[in-house]
């Protein structure tokens, strides 16, 4: 059970008098107790992932409060978690799933097949707000038969049934207002949000599986990379999730800190409006990504660090390819694609671009490059909140700066409804056949094919793949260091 705050306290300064009279280190009690107090960049904006909580909600909660009938590995291997069976009908279209028996929520209610579909629909309802919404539109019913079976009825084969049900949090189907409070499954609880500040996670001592190697977690959130990093450097936090520019690494390269490089599945892209002129020419989105020199854009906000992609797809996905030769940094090229589209003295657009790291750097960077075709780049810089309103809900924008934090979200080009808009009859077909492949491989082969063509279509300008770096204090270790779907399992977390 976690101290009283005062209680803590008190103990903590008893253990420093006590260290300048002893050399012995902490035991394995001490450290199973310890807090851990980890820095982030992105507060959730509420505590929901069907109701626009971000990708903040999922760094803190995913894995640590709630948890999925199945479990993506940093590699992106599906394992059950809250599932022990599955069985797929010969025609694909029934998965009978039976869950584990022995599974509470935090508020002491069993688990039952009746949660698991209440979970589901939650995602898939009208006023959902999660982007993994529509890959469940396949799903024609959902039986429970028994507290501890769920049976899915598809109107067609989904060959990532599985995987997506894993990005589901299991709550409680009676659970009210959970934007604001939790009752999910995982080894922590919620203690306390402080919104601005910090949120506090507490081991759960009736977790079914094994319990949190320490007693509670602390996300402190800044809103400036630099007041993180200075926070590390004076104790006040012990290990940082995703440090934000290479600058920073040089003042934790000694024997008091670990840097450690991991993969990452996210991707920092120019996203336009497909739908609005002029960027519902290829031509010209092609002139674009053409103008830009995205190595030396790598270079400038990641030194030596990160990966250049020429598509949505990062290496880890299956079905990667190295597109970087697609559009070509060639400025000659842009002008001359600018002329045949119509533009021989360029044109004027706003850039949208969230007002957090490393977005504003990235947005001067690219108005500097298209301003050497001609091309007028007008900066409107706008927060989380508002990104999230006027550009991915109302679709209020021209072009825009983000992130995209998934694996395999490839197939979001094959929905001409997302807020880019991008159209493309036959990725469309490809990706409704990738879904219904009877193979894995024949699957990757369908996804290549879209891969390529949104690539010649420079259906966005994919800029360039972000580093995982995570630095922590030498005396913490068990932190994850990759970066697949921005998770951060702190359940591992260990202090010396």
């Amino acid at each position: 059970m976690r101290r009283p705050l005062a209680l803590a306290a008190a103990i903590a300064v008893s253990a420093l008098v006590l260290a300048g009279c002893s050399s012995s280190a902490p035991t394995a009690e001490d450290s199973a107790d310890a807090s851990v107090y980890i820095g982030s960049l992105y507060e959730p904006q509420n505590l929901s992932n069907t109701q626009g909580g971000g990708q903040g909600v999922t760094e803190a909660f995913n894995g640590n409060v709630y948890e999925g009938l199945y479990r993506l590995t940093d590699d992106g291997e599906v394992e059950p978690l809250l599932a022990t069976d599955a069985v797929k009908s010969e025609d694909g279209l029934t998965y009978t799933i039976t869950l584990r028996d022995d599974v509470t929520f935090h508020s002491g209610k069993a688990l039952t097949s009746a949660d698991v579909k209440a979970s589901v629909e939650a995602v898939t309802a009208e006023d959902s707000q999660s982007a993994r919404a529509s890959a469940f539109s396949v799903i024609a019913g959902i039986d429970t038969p028994d507290d501890a079976t769920v049976v899915f009825t598809l109107s067609e084969p989904s060959i990532s049934f599985l995987y997506n049900l894993a990005y589901i949090w299991i709550v409680n189907g009676e659970a009210t207002d959970l934007t604001t409070t939790e009752d999910g499954t995982g080894p922590y609880t919620l203690d306390e949000w402080k919104q601005g500040s910090t949120l506090t996670l507490a081991r759960w001592d009736d977790y079914w599986g094994e319990p949190a190697k320490n007693g509670e977690v602390v996300f402190n959130y800044y809103t400036d990379a630099t007041a993180q990093n200075n926070a590390l450097l004076t104790g006040e936090i012990d290990l940082i999730t995703s440090i934000q520019s290479p600058d920073a690494l040089e003042q934790f390269d000694n024997d008091s800190y670990t840097i450690s490089e991991g993969t990452s599945t996210t991707k920092e892209l120019l996203a336009f409006n497909d739908r609005v002129a002029p960027f519902n020419d290829p031509l010209v989105r092609k002139a674009i990504y053409s103008a830009i020199d995205t190595k030396k854009l790598l270079n400038s906000i990641w030194a030596d660090y990160g990966t250049l992609i020429g598509s949505m797809v990062p290496p880890t996905d299956p079905w990667y390819e190295d597109l970087t030769d697609v559009n070509p940094y060639d400025v000659d090229l842009a002008k001359q694609q600018l002329a045949e589209a119509g533009f021989p003295e360029g044109f004027e657009f706003t850039l949208d671009t969230p007002s957090y790291d490393p977005h504003p750097a990235v947005a001067e960077f690219l108005q500097s490059q298209l301003a050497e075709v001609g091309i007028t780049v007008n900066i409107n810089t706008i927060s989380a909140d508002e990104w999230y309103t006027k550009v991915f809900k109302e679709r209020d924008f021209e072009a825009t700066l983000q992130e995209h934090v998934n694996d395999r979200d490839v197939v979001w080009y094959g929905n001409p409804d997302f807020y880019w808009g991008y159209d493309n009859a036959e990725v469309q077909q490809w990706v409704a056949q990738a879904e219904q492949a009877a193979t894995p491989e024949a699957q990757t082969e369908l996804l290549k094919k879209v891969n390529q063509q949104i690539a010649e279509d420079a259906a966005s300008v994919w800029l360039y793949l972000y580093p995982q770096i995570v630095v922590a204090s030498a005396d913490v270790t068990g932190y994850p260091v990759n970066g697949l779907n921005s998770q951060f399992f702190a359940y591992d977390i260990v202090k010396s």
